[in-house]
């Protein structure tokens, strides 16, 4: 029973990435119709930004986790006004293929300047563990948990219970239909992109102190992220959590359970839900 609950514990840890991720994801492919490759290499920056700042510049672990996702939502604008904005009346593969390069191109600068060995972050800002009852868990695990959490939670309010924020959700799920009530959401469309990607930066500076910073970390997470958003549903905010949170714990559980099923066990989850319900958990028949 304590293994479970660990391991369960482990997985909403783990989960609380893909939801970060995913939901930056599902907002931009919601509102720009773009499948943003480039999120992993956001995440990355995110997390040796994070690292150049504590191990370098002596900045603390607080300092990083406010600079670094601004920096990263500003480059976005810029990437987004600059390069995405002009191919948005083409076929959308050339933003896939645009947003791919941009990632092959951060990773081949983060290892040309950093290597490609892992980097520690020096100055982890919790220590030690936390006594949950039945386990303990380390201190800064259960932290990212709970902001991660909290950050769903404020997004979701956001898009939920401001006027700003049912604008933003009306054009990134019924875009068509936002539009038709001569709603200009165009005018979104950099702002959005742009929190996307410091969500995105914000989960690799959370990372940082607990993962191997490397300039494939990213890589090696985003299929899993894709996987999250189809089967939530794409463009769907609630789908993106849920499905993030529920893969992590899938994941962590079949470590436990069935070890060698551990990571195809999402991919066997999407093509289940996709035989089901093509359009995602939460998707709409539209995005189908």
């Amino acid at each position: 029973m304590t293994s479970f609950l660990q391991q369960a514990f482990n997985g909403l840890v783990g989960g609380s990435f893909y939801a970060l991720l995913a939901l930056g994801l599902a907002v931009i492919f919601g509102m720009l119709r773009v499948v943003n490759f480039a999120h992993g290499a956001i995440y990355t920056l995110g997390a040796f930004g994070a690292v150049v700042l504590a191990n370098t510049s002596g900045l603390g672990f607080w300092w990083a986790l406010l600079l670094v996702p601004i920096v990263l939502a500003a480059l976005g604008v810029v990437v987004e006004r600059l390069l995405v904005h002009r191919l948005m009346a083409l076929d959308p593969l050339y933003n896939f293929l645009l947003t791919f390069g941009i990632a092959l191109v951060c990773q081949d600068l983060l290892r040309a300047r950093y290597g490609s060995h892992s980097l520690e972050y020096e100055g982890a800002p919790f220590t030690g563990s936390l006594d949950l009852g039945l386990f303990t868990f380390p201190t800064y695990q259960v932290f990212v948990l709970a902001a991660s959490l909290v950050l769903c939670l404020a997004v979701w309010l956001l898009l939920t219970r401001t006027r700003i924020g049912t604008v933003v959700r009306a054009a990134t799920e019924r875009p068509e239909l936002t539009r038709a009530f001569g709603i200009d959401t165009g005018r979104w469309v950099t702002p959005v992109f742009g929190f996307g990607v410091g969500l995105a930066g914000l989960a690799g500076v959370l990372a940082a102190p607990m993962r191997a910073v490397n300039p494939g970390m990213g890589g090696d997470l985003i299929i899993t992220v894709f996987a999250v958003v189809v089967i939530g549903g794409l463009g769907s905010i609630t789908g993106a959590v849920a499905a993030g949170f529920t893969i992590g714990m899938l994941q962590a559980l079949g470590n436990l359970y069935v070890p060698v099923l551990s990571q195809t066990s999402v991919y066997l989850l999407m093509a289940v839900v996709l035989l089901v319900r093509p359009a995602g958990l939460f998707g709409t028949e539209e995005q189908a």
